[in-house]
């Protein structure tokens, strides 16, 4: 049988099907952002990259102790493409996964994903409660800060910048920007009036 080329409409409601849990769908449409961000600025398919980011943890809160194994048997049983599925897998590298990030999505989306975690949490507690007034320095600060947003993985941050041969400082700043573009969906435009 042919692969599906999924639609962002059939990948969100995949999403609604398996999480009904707010902050799972916002993270995922943090993450979905970012990757939309990063492809454009690639010069990449950004509703495949933005899509790969919406579903990238379908499974975790069904199945958290199968996560990325049960979204690989959805995503193949919805008959998506193999290296969307690939892909998805990979951002779980060294985790729950054996498949390494290779291609510049794959490492992106390993990169961002925790750092989407890092960066909401950094605005909730600003004044603003804003991504949109933000900048990496904040970040920067609450990076050193280990019992800050504690389960935040910081290493598979700075390997997924690492593969990506980017500074932290711009990997933050570019986060950043692609969580901007979507602060209204996920609750981070805070009281911030932008022009």
């Amino acid at each position: 049988m042919a692969a599906h080329i999924p639609t962002r409409d059939e990948a969100f409601a995949l999403l609604q099907k398996f999480n009904s849990d707010e902050s799972l769908i916002r993270h995922a449409l943090a993450v979905e952002g970012v990757m939309r961000y990063f492809a454009q600025k690639y010069g990449e398919d950004s509703e495949k990259w933005g899509i790969i980011g919406l579903v990238h943890d379908l499974d975790y809160q069904q199945y958290p102790n199968q996560h990325c194994t049960k979204t690989a048997e959805i995503l193949t049983a919805h008959r998506w493409p193999e290296d969307y599925v690939r892909a998805v897998v990979s951002h779980g590298w060294g985790i729950c996964s054996d498949i390494e990030p290779l291609e510049k999505m794959e490492k992106v989306l390993y990169a961002v994903d925790e750092l989407t975690g890092l960066v909401a949490a950094t605005a909730l507690v600003r004044p603003s409660r804003s991504v949109l007034d933000m900048e990496s320095k904040s970040i920067k600060k609450k990076w050193k800060d280990k019992s800050f947003a504690a389960g935040v993985n910081r290493d598979v941050i700075q390997k997924g910048a690492e593969m990506l041969g980017m500074e932290l400082a711009d990997l933050f700043q570019e986060t950043i920007a692609g969580m901007r573009n979507i602060a209204q969906e996920i609750g981070l435009k805070g009281d911030v009036q932008m022009e």
